[in-house]
Parts: structure tokens; sequence; C-alpha cells
């Protein structure tokens, strides 16, 4: 049976773009890079601290190639975070499109958008 999530798949325009995106704008690391050098390159990115489940940037254009009938639409991702309001002055600070916090029923939220206007959602999490 499943233990846990271990990679997301994220197709992307500009894979250099989206990691300078991940990493110098919401501080996640790199914790691989492949390329098999006939054109599949993958990077691997992770939050810091105690990530279980990676992020694995793939060139759209080269997936979409290789795989025609793959659904290479955005993930809908929940990120959780411990500084919820924190994070959002930052994030609001270094000119991310950042949406309003929201009071949900399972506790607050808000979204923000990539360099590539890909929308994720962030939920306090203590």
């Amino acid at each position: 049976m499943f233990t846990k999530i271990g990679q997301i798949m994220l197709y992307v325009d500009n894979q250099d773009e989206a990691v300078n995106f991940w990493t110098e704008n919401l501080g996640f690391i790199v914790t691989s890079e492949e390329n098999n050098g006939e054109g599949m390159r993958w990077i691997e990115i992770a939050p810091k601290r105690g990530a279980e489940t990676t992020i694995v940037l793939h060139n759209k254009e080269f997936v979409a190639k290789m795989s025609p009938g793959l659904n290479l639409d955005t993930p809908s991702l929940m990120f959780y975070s411990e500084n919820f309001e924190q994070l959002h002055s930052e994030l609001l600070n270094r000119e991310i499109t950042v949406g309003e916090i929201v009071n949900m029923p399972s506790g607050r939220v808000f979204n923000f958008a990539d360099n590539e206007d890909n929308y994720f959602a962030v939920m306090e999490k203590n």
C-alpha cells in the first residue's frame, strides 16, 4: 500500500526561471538535477526543512512532445505554513501576486502565483 507522496510533477515553460522563483522567492532548495543529454532535464526542489514530498520541474514543451496525451495542467497544491502572516507579508514585499487571507472552515488560507501565473494555496498550520 501507499505510504506517502514522493514527488509532484510541475510542468513549466522555463525551468531556469521556475527554479529561480521557487528558490529565490520562496526559500526552496534544489535537491537534485538530472539531464539525460537528449533534452530531458528535470529539477527537484523542496522546502528547506522537513519535506517528505518534493516538486519536480519538467520542461512542458519537451514532455508534451514525448507524451502527447499527458495532462500538463498545473496541479492544485496546498502548502502549509507555521508563520502564515509573515509568509503572506514576505511574498507581498517580493512583489509576488498574492491573494487576500480568507477564513475557511478548515483554517486561514491565501493563494499566490508563480512566475508563469500558476496559482497555489497556503494554509495556516501550527
